[in-house]
């Protein structure tokens, strides 16, 4: 199954190099505010849904553009065809290809894959993380003072603006610095890679995550909602990075978390 989620997001992402240099040209569409998609995340999610249906024709999906198809399947692919893609469409190379397995509702298979950077980032439950099949462990970092984070502004959720600033603002003062890339699902495998000590986000959607929460929870890292339980796939609110960093981060962020981001 690792295998067919490698071939679909490869293929998808050459789709995704071929269109770089055409943007211009692009149908783009507007579904919300600040919520964009274009005809090349279309095309690169029905290339990753024609090559996984073909290998398992009875597995269910969960797209980002198409949305839920045969979901009373046990095994349920969550698909972001191009997580990115307001930076894809300026030109910004920040963007990937996320895709992840669920059986049960268990997380078993996670590929996030960087085209432009020929990156693939890859968990499978159990044995471990990989990028470029090379294995891949969260930082070490144990101290909020030096540490580089990553997050992602509420900007389709700015009714949490105000908390969202002083989460920022009280991590802020301490670290090292603080990243905001424009892709989650990098993000992310940046975390599990070590690239980055911890991340946060609020009002992700599942498909934005799920490879991504894998890669970590196989590079030995730690990720919970704002509550500091698992039900952030549900929320879309979630904390990552190894075990103390992820503590810390939920420490500082705890005061701001008001009753609705719970």
């Amino acid at each position: 199954m690792l295998t067919i989620a490698i071939r679909a997001a490869r293929s998808a992402g050459n789709q995704i190099l071929r269109a770089v240099d055409s943007v211009g040209q692009l149908q783009i569409d507007q579904k919300g505010k600040n919520d964009y998609a274009s005809e090349v995340d279309r095309q690169a999610e029905s290339e990753i849904i024609r090559i996984i249906s073909k290998a398992y024709p009875n597995h269910g999906f969960l797209a980002e553009e198409s949305g839920r198809q045969n979901s009373d399947s046990d095994y349920i692919w969550v698909i972001d065809p191009l997580d990115g893609t307001t930076n894809f469409l300026h030109g910004f190379p920040q963007f990937a290809v996320s895709i992840a397995l669920k059986n049960k509702g268990v997380l078993e298979v996670g590929v996030v894959y960087d085209p432009q950077r020929d990156e693939l980032f890859t968990a499978e439950r159990g044995g471990g993380a990989m990028l470029n099949n090379r294995r891949i462990r969260v930082t070490r970092q144990t101290s909020l003072t030096g540490s580089l984070l990553g997050t992602g502004f509420p900007f389709k959720k700015q009714q949490h603006l105000e908390p969202y600033l002083g989460m920022f603002r009280a991590l802020f003062i301490d670290s090292a610095g603080i990243r905001r890339a424009g892709a989650a699902a990098l993000d992310l495998a940046y975390v599990a890679s070590g690239r980055l000590d911890g991340f946060w986000e609020i009002g992700l959607h599942e498909w934005d995550m799920a490879a991504g929460v894998l890669l970590i929870k196989e590079a030995g890292g730690v990720v919970t909602d704002f509550s500091f339980k698992d039900k952030f796939l549900e929320s879309g609110n979630l904390i990552a990075g190894n075990p103390k960093m992820h503590q810390l981060i939920y420490q500082a962020i705890e005061p701001h978390v008001t009753d609705s981001l719970k």
